[in-house]
């Protein structure tokens, strides 16, 4: 656990003084006495490696730093229900922690630990519950100013250190996310070979979801989007009830979640295995954006410098495809493009799918640097219109990778997923 430790102490050096308090995800009630499945707080995680709920790191840096878990004791009746609990003592030996208690325990641990500290960081606005929770904290140190104790005077959002962390991966995080864009390479591998006329969106989702849990990826990144013919042009479609007719694409959106981190892909392919003249013909343009996207996403070039390749590709095919009208230059200065083509090509990726991290220095987008991983995911997304030639009308194509950012280049983690139109017939190919 020596690598959540380092992380520690790099959050440390980096807040120089004051006291952090970090606090686990809260369990969600599904109905009735069940819940959700339990899913981390991603910063937690990040620093501790520790998941149960009910759970808060508390550092405080100075002179003497200090890391402090507060969690659930051990409970061996609530075990038998609901399965192990570390208990203060085993996560303090496992996690590496200076001390642990009870999470029963912590606001009157907090009480103690915050006085005459200069700085409170904590995820401001996060949680009404914790606002309200440590501002009455501060308040009740505040009172016991008479007695010479000082209660913070500032407080900081500890997001702001954390995400900066969080932007570039190490190589434990770099192998994970490898692994993750693996699995659901094959996922999207396993879903091209299985598609066929006539069945249901929901059948597909339920081969990729099979893919990642019998590979140890119990859970998908989010929510799995797959959308066929005319759904494929509403970009967060999540319906996955309609049925597949044949000669229209099949748009696939899905990733899975391992060890904390997610994975990112979107394909799209012909439902009969055979891409159409006008299909084709579109998905070259998508394709060929995305290529150029890539090649541009290296250190010391611009973050927005992938968006402006595909941008600058996407627009002179909307005009071959008689979709837009005028000079590619025309064409993105009124942004008539932005009809079929109307959201950013990247994201940043990590424990989130829509990673943490700022997109800007100041009024300037920020450089690439190794370590660094996002998406490049051009789209098109053509709706019937009067002066859109019918043979293109509901198709939606989207085509998005996983990239980490290198040294040399880029590495693109899911690069086995087939994207070209041979690739992809090839596998389709019913004999």
């Amino acid at each position: 656990m020596h690598l959540y430790a380092e992380r520690r102490q790099h959050l440390l050096s980096k807040m120089q003084h004051g006291i952090a308090i970090i606090p686990a995800a809260p369990e969600v009630t599904r109905n009735a006495d069940t819940q959700y499945d339990y899913r981390h707080d991603s910063n937690l995680y990040y620093l501790t490696g520790f998941n149960e709920p009910e759970a808060v790191l508390v550092l405080t840096a100075g002179e003497q730093p200090s890391s402090i878990l507060f969690c659930r004791e051990k409970n061996p009746e609530r075990e038998i229900w609901d399965g192990f609990r570390h208990g203060p003592e085993m996560a303090r030996e496992k996690f590496g922690f200076d001390a642990c208690h009870a999470i029963a325990q912590l606001d009157a641990k907090l009480g103690e630990l915050l006085a005459n500290q200069p700085v409170l960081f904590y995820p401001v606005g996060a949680s009404r519950d914790w606002d309200t929770r440590l501002l009455a904290l501060r308040e009740s140190v505040k009172a016991r100013s008479r007695s010479g104790i000082r209660a913070p005077g500032e407080i900081r959002d500890v997001r702001e250190l954390v995400n900066e962390m969080r932007i570039f991966k190490d190589r434990h995080e770099q192998e994970v996310m490898r692994r993750a864009a693996a699995i659901s390479a094959q996922a999207h591998h396993r879903a091209m070979r299985f598609t066929r006329p006539g069945q249901f969106e929901y059948q597909v989702e339920a081969e990729l979801l099979h893919e990642f849990c019998r590979h140890g990826a119990r859970h998908p990144a989010y929510t799995s989007i797959v959308a066929g013919g005319a759904n494929a042009c509403t970009l967060h479609y999540v319906g996955n009830n309609a049925r597949l007719n044949d000669g229209d694409l099949l748009l696939i959106d899905a990733g899975c979640e391992l060890g904390g981190y997610a994975s990112d892909i979107t394909r799209t392919f012909p439902i009969n295995g055979r891409y159409s003249p006008a299909q084709k013909d579109a998905y070259e343009i998508v394709l060929a954006a995305q290529q150029a996207a890539i090649a541009a996403a290296a250190p010391g070039m611009s973050w927005n410098a992938p968006h402006e390749a595909a941008l600058r590709t996407l627009a002179q095919g909307f005009i071959d495809l008689k979709l837009c009208r005028g000079t590619a230059e025309s064409v993105l200065e009124d942004e008539s493009y932005k009809q079929f083509y109307m959201h950013r090509t990247s994201h940043w990726l990590g424990m989130d799918v829509h990673d943490v991290g700022e997109y800007k220095t100041g009024t300037q987008w920020r450089a690439l640097q190794p370590g660094m991983t996002l998406t490049i995911e051009p789209g098109c997304y053509i709706r019937p219109g009067d002066h859109v030639p019918r043979e293109l009308w509901n198709i939606g194509i989207r085509i998005e990778d996983d990239i980490l950012i290198t040294a040399s280049g880029n590495e693109v983690l899911s690069g086995t997923a087939p994207k070209t139109v041979s690739e992809i017939e090839e596998i389709m190919r019913h004999d």
